[in-house]
C-alpha cells in the first residue's frame, strides 16, 4: 500500500514502450480473429439451439457408462462432461429435427434413470434454433451499437481524437476477451455477452477518468509536450487504477471459485476483460489519441469573433 501511496514516474507512452505495447496488442489481436476463423467459438445452447440438461446423481457418475447409454438410446451427439463435482453432470443435445421437446426430455429422463440409478433432474433447458440464431445476432448488434454510442460520447465530452483512443481500447478488449474464449474452447453463452458489456462499461470507466486527468494537465502544464503531460496523468492515475483493479479481481475470483461452474464463462470473461481493459486504458486509449496528435489546442474552443457577429443580418 505504501507503493501506491508514492507518487511514480514511469515512462509509459514513450516511443519505445509505444511501440513495444502496439506490437503485442496488434499480436494479441490478430491470434484471436485467426482462432475466430480457425476454431470459431463454442456456443452455447442459447445461440446454437437443443437441449441442456443438468443432472444429479446420489454417488460418482460413469461419464462413459451414461454416454453409452444415450447412444443406445438414439442420441449420438449428445455430449456429457461432469460439471462441477463428481456427481454432477451435464448433458448437452443439439437440435432434433423432427422431434417434440417435451417428449426428447422425457426419453432422456427414462434414459438417465436406467438400471436403477438415483437423478436429480436439477435443470432442462430447451431453445429453437431459429431463437439461438437471433440472440447472436443481436448480441452481435448490441456490441456494434455500444460502441458506436460510446465514440459519440466520448466525441462529445472531449474531442474526435480521444474519441477514436476510446473506441480502439473498446474494440481492443472485446476481442482479445472473445478471444480468449475461442482459444481455449470455452464455453460462450448469454453471460458471457453479458460479461463483455460489463467489461465495456468498466473499460470505458476507466478510461474516461484517464483522460479527465489528462486534459486537466493539458492546461495546467503548459508549454509541456502532450506525451509529458499525458504521462504525467497516467502516473497520477496509477494508483487510483490499481486499487480499482485489483479490488475487482479479488471479487471475480471469490466468483469464480465460489460460485459454481454454472457462472464460471461469466466470471472468466470478467477477469479477462478486467486486466485487458486496464492495460488498454493506457497503452491503447492514450496512445491512440497521441498517435493521432492530440494536444492542449484540440481542446480550445473556438473564440466567435464579436465584429463578425455584429455584421450578421
Amino acid at each position: 500500500m505504501r507503493f501506491l501511496r508514492r507518487k511514480t514516474h514511469f515512462d509509459f507512452l514513450g516511443q519505445k514502450r509505444r511501440r513495444i505495447a502496439m506490437m503485442i496488442s496488434t499480436l494479441v489481436v490478430v491470434v484471436s480473429f485467426v482462432s475466430f476463423a480457425v476454431r470459431g467459438l463454442n456456443f452455447g445452447i442459447d445461440f446454437t439451439g437443443g437441449i441442456l440438461l443438468e443432472v444429479g446423481y446420489a454417488e460418482a457418475a460413469n461419464v462413459e457408462s451414461i454416454r453409452s447409454d444415450l447412444f443406445a438410446a438414439g442420441f449420438e451427439d449428445a455430449q456429457v462432461q461432469l460439471f462441477g463435482t463428481a456427481t454432477d453432470v451435464l448433458v448437452r443435445l443439439p437440435p432434433q429435427e423432427g422431434r417434440d421437446s417435451t417428449e426428447i426430455r422425457e426419453h432422456l429422463q427414462r434414459t438417465l434413470t436406467a438400471s436403477g440409478r438415483q437423478v436429480d433432474l436439477r435443470r432442462v433447458e430447451s431453445v429453437s434454433p431459429q431463437v439461438g440464431g437471433e440472440l447472436a445476432e443481436r448480441g452481435g448488434l448490441a456490441m456494434i451499437m455500444v460502441l458506436l454510442l460510446i465514440f459519440a460520447y466520448v466525441m462529445f465530452r472531449f474531442q474526435w481524437k480521444f474519441a477514436a483512443g476510446a473506441v480502439a481500447a473498446l474494440a481492443h478488449d472485446v476481442i482479445v476477451t472473445i478471444g480468449f474464449f475461442s482459444i481455449l474452447g470455452l464455453p460462450f453463452d448469454l453471460t458471457v455477452v453479458a460479461a463483455v458489456l460489463a467489461v465495456i462499461g468498466y473499460s470505458l470507466n476507466d478510461t474516461v477518468v484517464a483522460f479527465d486527468r489528462i486534459r486537466e494537465n493539458f492546461f495546467k502544464l503548459r508549454g509541456v509536450a502532450a506525451e509529458e503531460s499525458m504521462n504525467t496523468s497516467i502516473n497520477e492515475m496509477l494508483a487510483r487504477t490499481l486499487i480499482t483493479g485489483l479490488t475487482t479481481l479479488l471479487v471475480l475470483v471469490a466468483l469464480l471459485v465460489l460460485g459454481g461452474e454454472s457462472i464460471a464463462p461469466f466470471s472468466i470473461a470478467l477477469i479477462v476483460g478486467v486486466i485487458v481493459g486496464t492495460y488498454s486504458s493506457i497503452y491503447t486509449a492514450s496512445a491512440t489519441a497521441l498517435l493521432l496528435g492530440v494536444n492542449a489546442q484540440d481542446l480550445i474552443e473556438p473564440v466567435k469573433d464579436p465584429d463578425l457577429i455584429d455584421d450578421l443580418p
